[in-house]
């Protein structure tokens, strides 16, 4: 500004005429501070930093989802999922929710599906002879479950899948082998249990069969009948001056006839296979030609032969044997009477359980 209040902009002035000759007045202006180069930096930067932003989020993503999480966001994502529709989330990804929503991990509403085949929208179309047809069903796949159908699991607890039965997989033959295995034992010890009812019912027929008869009362203690691992145990002992067989032979004299005859009449009603045993005393034979192996494999024979004349089946004999004094009923008197004796054990019928179809390994 000059003393003459005029304006002088630029890089000439205006020049004026005094008594003087002209007097030119050139005034160049210096700029104060440089220039900032524009704002293109500020464009550059604030693109690093969105992408760094981005990049970071992808990767919170990848470190907070599942892999169900990340295939709803890429299936979101999917140009074939412009034309399904979503049954929950307003077909948003995770179902409407974000992972870390307070109705992440319990939620009423139902997994996404994808549809593969045509629009819905085509149905609705009406034929040019405006006849109804029938709505087709559009046929739908079903999306892999998403986070809402998982079950809830505390943290530190892994889940655990239970296979259905009949599941395929590398331990269900192991398993259905291991439960027909259980069923089939309980099903044996039930068939034992019932034996040794049947047995000891059978054994008080016995006694009661025996001591009924009064022609038979004298040979009371002479009769025993337990039940043994084998099966039903009955022993016809001698005893003092009361022998069954004559004294040195294998003949049965009249009362153990009838006492032989009347265990006959109750073992024939039952099916289980006989074997008989012939027992002697440790008193040795004087005549060198036999032995108590003789004597007692005689008598047990002789028994046998009147079992059958009294109605019990030769086919359920197994076996007729003598062990001569090497089973001593009384092992401290071995020369006892007792230890003169026949055994006729009902054997016990292995339980036979019905097939399952699985063999157990």
């Amino acid at each position: 500004m000059r003393a003459d209040g005029s304006a002088a902009w630029g890089t000439e002035s205006v020049a004026r005429t005094r008594n003087q000759g002209p007097t030119i007045v050139i005034r160049r202006e210096e700029g104060g501070e440089a220039g900032h180069h524009g704002g293109a930096w500020k464009v550059a930067y604030a693109d690093f930093v969105t992408a760094m932003m981005a990049f970071f989020l992808l990767m919170w993503l990848l470190n907070a989802t599942t892999e169900q999480q990340r295939k709803g966001i890429a299936d979101y994502f999917a140009p074939t999922n412009l034309m399904s529709q979503a049954t929950s989330g307003n077909g948003q990804p995770f179902g409407g929710s974000t992972p870390h929503s307070p109705a992440q991990l319990s939620t009423d509403t139902s997994s996404p599906r994808i549809e593969t085949g045509p629009r819905p929208v085509l149905q609705d179309i009406e034929v040019e002879d405006e006849t109804e047809t029938p709505a087709q069903p559009v046929a739908t796949r079903e999306a892999p479950p998403g986070p809402d159908d998982a079950p809830d699991v505390k943290p530190g607890q892994a889940a655990i899948a239970v296979p259905a039965p009949g599941d395929g997989g590398p331990g269900a033959a192991r398993r259905d082998a291991d439960l027909a295995a259980a069923s089939e034992a309980a099903l044996r010890r039930e068939l034992e249990k019932r034996e040794r009812d049947a047995l000891e019912q059978l054994a008080g027929q016995l006694r009661t069969a025996v001591s009924a008869d009064p022609a038979l009362a004298e040979l009371a203690q002479q009769f025993r009948v337990e039940q043994v691992a084998e099966g039903l145990r009955i022993q016809l002992l001698d005893s003092e001056g009361k022998p069954m067989f004559i004294s040195g032979g294998n003949t049965l004299n009249e009362r153990s006839r009838a006492l032989v005859a009347k265990v006959a009449s109750v073992i024939r009603r039952v099916p289980n296979a006989v074997s008989i045993t012939g027992h002697t005393d440790a008193t040795p034979f004087r005549n060198d030609a036999r032995s108590n192996w003789d004597l007692s494999a005689e008598r047990a024979n002789a028994t046998r032969r009147l079992l059958v004349e009294n109605g019990v089946g030769e086919s359920r004999l197994r076996s007729v044997a003598g062990l001569a004094d090497r089973e001593p009923l009384l092992p401290e008197a071995p020369e006892a009477a007792a230890n003169r004796r026949v055994s006729i054990l009902l054997l016990r019928q292995a339980p036979q359980p019905p097939a399952t179809g699985v063999t157990p390994r």
